[in-house]
């Protein structure tokens, strides 16, 4: 039965004006550099949106990019420390630090480009970011609690159930399961292509019987009722027959928790946390979860086995004194 369509808008992030600017020249300029040199377009929009802040900034102190220097790019990195955003809560080290790595990409151009005499952003230090353990674990009797939530005789449960057993299976960041397409699932084959993850990798990934099993249920059953004019090659799609969106794909995996009684912060990323916690603690190799992750670095990968305790447990009550049984009382 096909599902009832409904008009609505999607939720456009909207460029903040600086056309009036010194700076609007140079960032037009710098984008399509950018462009040119195969950044993938989230990236160009996360830099495009930072130094657009940035202008604001300075339009507000009535300064331009010659006059900007490392004292006064310094100051911004104050305005960042201590800015406050609408819940009251400041940035955290990471944006503060993606910022000031977009302005220092654009200075560097600048200079590059003989914009500027010298690029004042050289010398900038970037904050540490640091390195903390994911906040929730999904035991596996929680993730398939969240994954039995769908109601899988309709349309859109069926197509919810795949997203989140893809999440699980693959360990898929939230913007690559979107950006998903057709031509990327290979059944034959068993794998699936992540096409300019973070830091514009691509990487193959296995998928598993029980995954794809429920993309042929999604694919035979399901898809063709959810197509609608506008729809392209996307492999999920909405209720309306378009393409989802990051933060609609998140409010609906975040629907099912909730249902489920489970109080954790997050969603998406909560499937990808557990399936490189569970996959250690079965024994996979680290280096594995890594390629499965997509991580460049591996110390971003080992932080799991910080979160992985089944083994440690293991290992310490079979060689640890104070795990054999003892009496509470001392020997009289």
């Amino acid at each position: 039965m096909a599902l009832r369509r409904k008009l609505h808008s999607h939720r456009q992030s909207k460029k903040l004006e600086i056309s009036h600017t010194a700076f609007h020249g140079y960032l037009q300029h710098y984008v399509e550099y950018l462009g040119i040199q195969g950044y993938s377009i989230r990236t160009i929009e996360s830099y495009d949106s930072r130094v657009r802040h940035f202008a604001l900034w300075c339009e507000e102190r009535t300064l331009e990019p010659s006059h900007i220097t490392k004292p006064i790019l310094e100051r911004y990195q104050k305005h960042l420390f201590h800015h406050r955003q609408k819940n009251g809560e400041p940035l955290s080290f990471r944006a503060q630090s993606i910022a000031l790595q977009a302005l220092k990409n654009f200075f560097k151009w600048m200079a590059q480009k003989n914009h500027m005499l010298y690029n004042p952003a050289s010398e900038i230090q970037l904050p540490k970011i640091p390195r903390k353990l994911p906040r929730e674990i999904l035991t596996p009797e929680q993730v398939s609690e969240i994954l039995n939530q769908p109601d899988i005789n309709t349309p859109d449960g069926i197509r919810d159930r795949t997203i989140m057993e893809l999440f699980y299976g693959c360990g898929l960041r939230r913007s690559e399961l979107t950006n998903l397409k057709l031509c990327d699932i290979h059944l034959p084959r068993s794998v699936l292509i992540v096409r300019e993850g973070k830091g514009g990798q691509d990487r193959y990934l296995p998928l598993g019987e029980t995954v794809q099993a429920w993309l042929e249920k999604y694919l035979n059953e399901t898809r063709d009722q959810l197509i609608g004019p506008a729809s392209e090659d996307q492999l999920f799609l909405t209720d309306y027959g378009e393409s989802y969106r990051s933060f609609s794909m998140g409010a609906m995996v975040k629907r099912y928790i909730v249902q489920t009684g489970i109080e954790v912060k997050g969603a998406c990323h909560l499937f990808r946390h557990a399936m490189a916690t569970h996959m250690l603690e079965n024994g996979a190799d680290i280096r594995f979860i890594q390629v499965m992750l997509g991580h460049r670095d591996l110390s971003t990968t080992q932080i799991y086995t910080q979160v992985s305790v089944e083994k440690l447990r293991e290992i310490h009550k079979a060689t640890h004194p104070s795990t054999r049984k003892r009496p509470l009382e001392p020997d009289t």
